[in-house]
Parts: structure tokens; C-alpha cells; sequence
């Protein structure tokens, strides 16, 4: 397991907290970008990766909230390369005074809907209708005008209303050793760490999102925290068709802990209880 200098650490922990209120909206934007509140998750942690290394080299600190969607975008598109959208022409339209407010339509669209959306029209519909952004900081944030960005956002909608109407069915979850799943699961509801501890293969790997990285005999600290904790249930389910553990404290879903299996043992835990807001962009389904 590799060691942080302190002075590295304690600048990583400042830096956390300069950034700690616009993370979740950085999230929102960043899982629709992508189409995924998981994969959301993995873009803010290289964009914040990438700040932290910049602000290092900068001269002095830039208006953060901007500077992190820029770098936020950057890295999604990056992330998207795999699947680049098509840009269409822009072509000018009018837009309604009226619509100049964020549409409460399009916050119940499905995070996959924005993925068919091109990456600019995406970028506009998020910033205004999620996020609440004035249409004069979408509008520098895109580079473009303030009439561009009221044609992407009438082209954006439309797209996104006629996706909410076709009810696109839910894709199926991908296969995995369920049955080692709910052992872990069935364990950690009877606090037995010991045996919990016995379905880990030996140089299994820990990411606690945001937190810390583990392997081996380091990821047994790990369960200690968990014994030291009363009032949590573990659920076995799927969030975007992949088998995840729900954790609920008084039936409310708190967090989601992600696990890969081998040979009939968990090899890696990505556990996401330091980002608590990841939670509110997912559907878990139970079973």
C-alpha cells in the first residue's frame, strides 16, 4: 500500500474541503454528461484529480466553481470518447421568454436519456434545468452566445421530451457471483466480521471512494469502522444494471458499496460512503 506524504496529504485535505460544497452539483452534471451516477462518480474524481495537480501550478486560485465545470466537461467528454455523440448543425430558433427558467420536466429524465442528447446540447439542458445555471454562464462556459445556447437548450428539450414519452424498458442487470454477495451481505447484517473477512480472496483491493485505497491485510481496518457502527441494514440489488450492496440506515438508502467477485470471493470493494450524494441520482432496486 502506497503512503501519502503529510504535506501532500494535508493539501489534499484542504483542497477537498475548498471544493466540498460545489461537489455535488459537479456530480449532477457530470453522471448526466455520462449517462451514470456511478460513472459520474468516476469523472469528478479525475476532474478533482486534475484541479488539484493545476491549482499547484497556478499563480492564484481561479473562480472555482466555473473552473471545476470546465474541467468537469473535459474529462466526460474524454470518458465519452468511447462513444462519441454525433453534433448536428446548430440552427437558429427562437425560445420563448418563458422558457428561460429551468424545466421541471427534465429533472425526472432518466440519467441515460442525456446521453443521446450531442455533448453541447447536453452540456446546456444540465447546466439550466439541473443545475439552475443563468443562461450568460452557460453561455461562457460553452463559449458560445446567449441566442446559441437558447437553441441548444429548445433542441435539448424537445430530445429529452419525446425520450420520457417512448418509456425506454430498464436494461437487465449484468451477471455475477450473486450467491457470494449475499453471503457478504447476510454477514454484515450479523456483524460476523470474522467470516465476512473469510469470502475476501488474500491481496483483495478497497477503494473508499474520496477516502483511501487498500489492499491486502490493510482492508481488514476497514471492517473495524463498520463494528464500531450500530443502525446499518445491508440490501443486496442492482442500481444501473449492476448488482450492488444498498446500505439503509431507518430504511432510507444512505450509500452504495460495489463489489467484484473471483473464484467465489470478493476481490475489490468500492465502497462510496464518503459521497453521500451519489445516492440521490440512483434507482436501487432490491433483490
Amino acid at each position: 500500500m502506497s503512503t501519502t506524504p503529510p504535506d501532500l496529504a494535508a493539501a489534499r485535505e484542504t483542497f477537498l474541503r475548498m471544493v466540498e460544497e460545489v461537489r455535488p452539483d459537479l456530480h449532477r452534471y457530470a453522471s448526466r454528461l455520462v449517462g451514470s451516477a456511478l460513472d459520474g462518480e468516476d469523472v469528478v474524481q479525475d476532474s478533482l484529480a486534475k484541479a488539484f495537480y493545476a491549482l499547484s501550478q497556478a499563480p492564484e486560485l481561479p473562480n472555482l466553481r466555473p473552473w471545476l465545470f470546465r474541467i468537469a466537461r473535459n474529462t466526460a467528454i474524454d470518458h465519452l470518447r468511447r462513444r462519441p455523440a454525433v453534433e448536428t448543425p446548430l440552427e437558429v430558433e427562437t425560445m420563448d421568454p418563458a422558457d428561460e427558467t429551468p424545466d421541471p420536466e427534465v429533472m425526472r429524465a432518466a440519467l441515460a436519456c442525456f446521453v443521446a442528447l450531442p455533448v453541447r446540447q447536453r452540456s446546456a439542458v444540465i447546466l439550466k434545468d439541473v443545475l439552475g445555471e443563468r443562461l450568460e454562464d452557460i453561455a461562457e462556459h460553452l463559449d458560445t452566445s446567449v441566442e446559441s445556447v437558447k437553441a441548444l437548450l429548445v433542441r435539448g428539450r424537445a430530445a429529452l421530451r419525446e425520450d420520457l414519452a417512448a418509456d425506454r424498458p430498464r436494461p437487465p442487470p449484468t451477471p455475477a457471483d450473486r450467491e457470494t454477495l449475499r453471503r457478504y451481505v447476510d454477514g454484515f447484517n450479523r456483524r460476523d466480521w470474522a467470516g465476512v473477512q473469510t469470502l475476501l480472496v488474500e491481496d483483495c483491493r478497497l477503494d473508499l471512494v474520496s477516502k483511501s485505497q487498500r489492499q491486502g491485510p490493510a482492508v481488514g481496518m476497514y471492517f473495524g469502522r463498520y463494528a464500531a457502527e450500530s443502525g446499518l441494514e445491508f440490501r443486496l440489488g442492482t442500481v444501473e444494471g449492476r448488482d450492488a450492496v444498498g446500505v439503509f440506515r431507518d430504511a432510507a438508502l444512505q450509500y452504495v458499496v460495489l463489489l467484484e467477485t473471483e473464484g467465489g470471493k470478493v476481490s475489490f470493494i468500492r465502497d462510496f460512503r464518503y459521497v453521500p450524494y451519489l445516492a440521490r441520482e440512483l434507482e436501487f432496486v432490491e433483490g
